[in-house]
């Protein structure tokens, strides 16, 4: 008996002392670190071991490595378009354009995001389409294929893909593959072997030290970039695996939402890739002509590729996000399988509809993380007060991470509303700065208003008990979820 209850004192001691490191060592935002002192006390033992999975800042010194690396190698580049955007001598394509201006101003000054205006673009909501047009392209590769995914099943499709890649690389392609050590978990390490045999390059980011088991929860790379003899990319929301070509029948439908680009686009995106690739597998590949070919494209769509991170102390993407919403006039139009936005998201978004400003936000009917799930109805609950319609998808699972402005300007890419996107993952984002594309967009959203039903206020108000104790425990959890 005194054997137990020594235990339990030093499991409550070790809690506590937890409590005590959340506190005054870790420099968290306020609000999570209330939500990990309440996970800790609450779940003794549970608690601390999720505490050490999720709320590691051990990597962070290395990872900003990674900025310094970014500047040595764009910068000339950068300086370029700088000294253009100054001298007065940056003409727009797109005349509507022009009121959006200072968002391309704070990316290119600030972040560092170059502006491109000579792209095509392809959209693609259907997966068995993207993947269709994906593995054509890979087929017809020249020279090279560079990739990274986050998620690369072991099953149908990803298998398929995996083959091409080793067909292409057998017969003398330069193909590099990269992808989560999280996501990625279900390839092997004898199909690894396998792929590097054909001459593949293969590297894993954040790979684990265990074989099962991956402590780094955080810091996840969260891109999805394809980018083919550098003249063509692909940039979205679907991963690789059967559920996103909507084979999975508990998940149904897939409706995503995911970009192929031609055009100076494609020269971030490379570039976007080799920062990445030059980290994990250290190959600085940066200076190599023949990976920047010149794109004389004739597309005349405008572009900046934004990307974001632990690495860098600015939560970049998040930063767009507020920018655009707060430039709205007429609308501002959201997909995302995930809303769990923070303090100053939520206030952007409240202030735009209390402002008259048509704010429409489509999230899937059903869950793929209950926790994320639950405080995501939550939060949007909280903006129907304000004006804020909310639509739930209900053909399938909803994964698009859409934002769109006055049908002016738009982004698409890896990043949800929310904290961990913000704060924690590797991201990438286009922006699109183009009355058409974004007209496309905004068409495709209405059209999805046919397959979703609106959450009405009073809707909401009726819901059960049994979600209101749901919703009540996870928006409590939400900082860290």
């Amino acid at each position: 008996m005194f054997d137990f209850f020594s235990s339990i004192s030093v499991i409550y001691l070790i809690n506590i002392a937890m409590a005590v490191v959340v506190i005054f060592l870790e420099r968290k935002d306020p609000t999570a670190t209330l939500a990990w002192v309440m996970v800790l006390l609450i779940f003794p033992g549970f608690g601390f071991v999720l505490f050490l999975m999720l709320s590691q800042n051990f990597s962070r010194k290395k990872l900003f490595t990674m900025k310094i690396y970014t500047k040595k190698t764009f910068g000339d580049y950068i300086k370029v378009q700088q000294d253009l955007f100054n001298s007065g001598g940056l003409i727009f394509n797109d005349t509507y354009v022009e009121r959006f201006k200072d968002l391309i101003k704070m990316n290119l000054f600030f972040h560092n995001f170059s502006y491109t205006q000579n792209n095509d673009v392809r959209i693609y909501t259907d997966g068995q389409e993207k993947f269709r047009e994906l593995f054509d392209c890979l087929e017809n590769a020249k020279q090279h294929i560079h990739m990274e995914y986050y998620i690369i099943k072991n099953d149908d499709l990803g298998n398929k893909l995996l083959d091409i890649l080793k067909k292409k690389a057998e017969e003398g392609i330069e193909v590099r593959l990269m992808f989560d050590s999280v996501g990625g978990r279900r390839i092997n390490k004898e199909k690894i072997e396998e792929l590097k045999k054909s001459g593949m390059k293969v590297a894993i980011f954040f790979a684990s030290n265990f074989p099962f088991f991956n402590f780094k929860v955080n810091y996840r790379n969260h891109r999805k970039i394809v980018v083919v003899d550098g003249k063509t990319a692909f940039i979205g929301g679907f991963n690789i695996g059967d559920e996103y070509i909507g084979l999975n029948k508990k998940v149904g439908y897939w409706r995503d939402t995911h970009l192929k680009i031609e055009g100076d686009a494609v020269i971030d995106l490379q570039t976007r890739f080799f920062l990445d690739w030059g980290y994990v597998y250290k190959e600085d590949l940066m200076f190599f002509p023949k990976y920047f070919p010149d794109n004389k494209n004739s597309g005349n769509i405008g572009m900046q590729i934004i990307s974001s991170g632990p690495d860098k102390l600015d939560e970049t993407i998040k930063s767009n996000y507020v920018k655009m919403i707060n430039s709205a006039k007429k609308s501002v139009l959201i997909q995302t399988p995930y809303f769990i936005p923070d303090a100053s998201v939520f206030e952007s978004i409240k202030i735009a509809a209390m402002s008259g400003v048509d704010v429409k936000i489509m999230i899937p009917c059903k869950p793929d993380h209950p926790f994320v799930y639950w405080a995501t109805y939550w939060y949007c609950g909280g903006l129907l007060q304000y004006g804020v319609k909310i639509y739930t998808y209900e053909y399938g699972f909803l994964h698009a991470k859409t934002l769109v402005i006055d049908g002016i300007v738009s982004s698409v890419g890896t990043a949800n509303f929310d904290v961990r996107s913000f704060k924690l993952n590797f991201e990438c984002n286009a922006l699109i700065y183009d009355t058409t594309i974004s007209n496309m967009l905004q068409n495709i959203f209405t059209e999805d208003l046919n397959y979703s039903l609106e959450l009405t206020r009073e809707l909401y108000l009726e819901r059960g008990i049994i979600i209101k104790i749901k919703e009540s425990i996870c928006r409590l959890l939400a900082p860290i979820l």
